[in-house]
C-alpha cells in the first residue's frame, strides 16, 4: 500500500477544510512549490492536488497549478470541478497522471458513458481515471457534499467497474479532516463487494497506525494531508513507508 500525501489548494493556497466546508479553512504557511519540493527530495513519486476553486467551478488556480506541475517530474493526482470531457483530455494532455472525476460522473451518467468511450479501449480499463466516491453514513454525497444521491453506494461501484473503471478514491466524510482514524469499515464493505478494486482511502488518516490498519484490508493507497502538516506523519515516514512498500511488491 501506497501513501498519497495531499495538497489543497484555495486561492493559491494551500490549505485544509474541515468535512469538506469552505467556512472551517486551515491555511498553512507553505506554497505549493515548496510542498512538492519537500515531497519530492524525500523520493515520493505521486501526489493528489484537489482545486478547491475548480471544484466550485471557479479555474483562477488552473494556469497556476500548471505551471508548477509542468516544473516537476512528480506524478499528480488532480480533482476538482471536473464536468467534461474536454478538461479530462485537456489535464491528460497537460500531464496529469490522473484525473479525479466526482460530482458530474453521478450527476449525470451519460458523462461516465461517454468518459469510457472515450478512454477505455474495448479490452482495456482506464488507468488515468479515478471516481471519486464521498460518502457519509453510506450515502453518496456530491457537489461539494452538499447534496445526497439516491444511487446505492454498492449499485455506482458495478455501474463503474462494468465501464472498465476500476480505480476508486473514497472519502469517508464523517472521519475528513478530524484526525480520528480512517474509515476502515467503509473500506472493508467495498473491498468485501470487489476485492479486485483498486481503492484509495481517503479522511481520517491521523498517524501510521492507521496507515498500517488500511494496509491490513488491502486498500491500493492512502490520501493523507492534515496529519503531515500538524507533524503526526512525517515526511520521512511517507518516505520509509513508501519505499517498504515498493520492496515488497
Amino acid at each position: 500500500m501506497y501513501i498519497i500525501p495531499a495538497i489543497d489548494i484555495l486561492n493559491k493556497k494551500v490549505v485544509r477544510l474541515r468535512e469538506g466546508d469552505y467556512q472551517q479553512v486551515t491555511q498553512y504557511d507553505v506554497s505549493l512549490e515548496e510542498m512538492i519540493e519537500r515531497y519530492q527530495s524525500n523520493g515520493t513519486e505521486l501526489i493528489h492536488i484537489i482545486d478547491l476553486n475548480g471544484a466550485k467551478n471557479d479555474f483562477s488556480n488552473q494556469q497556476y497549478l500548471f505551471d508548477i506541475i509542468k516544473k516537476t517530474d512528480m506524478k499528480v493526482q488532480y480533482g476538482g470541478g471536473i464536468r467534461s470531457i474536454d478538461k479530462v483530455k485537456e489535464l491528460t494532455d497537460a500531464g496529469i497522471a490522473r484525473v479525479i472525476v466526482g460530482t458530474q460522473a453521478i450527476t449525470n451518467p451519460s458523462f461516465l458513458d461517454e468518459l469510457s468511450k472515450t478512454m477505455c479501449g474495448p479490452h482495456k480499463c482506464s488507468d488515468q481515471i479515478v471516481v471519486a466516491i464521498d460518502v457519509l453514513d453510506e450515502v453518496i454525497k456530491y457537489s461539494g457534499w452538499m447534496e445526497s444521491s439516491p444511487i446505492k453506494l454498492i449499485d455506482y461501484v458495478d455501474r463503474c467497474l462494468n465501464l472498465g473503471f476500476y480505480r476508486f478514491l473514497c472519502t469517508d466524510i464523517d472521519k475528513d479532516g478530524k484526525l480520528g482514524g480512517a474509515g476502515v469499515d467503509l473500506y472493508k464493505k467495498l473491498l468485501n463487494h470487489s476485492p479486485f478494486i483498486k481503492l484509495i482511502a481517503s479522511g481520517g488518516v491521523s498517524s501510521m497506525k492507521d496507515v498500517e490498519q488500511l494496509s491490513k484490508i488491502k486498500v491500493e493507497s492512502c490520501v493523507v494531508g492534515k496529519a503531515i502538516y500538524e507533524g503526526r506523519i512525517t515526511i520521512e515516514d511517507v518516505k520509509n513507508w513508501n519505499l517498504k512498500s515498493l520492496i515488497s511488491m
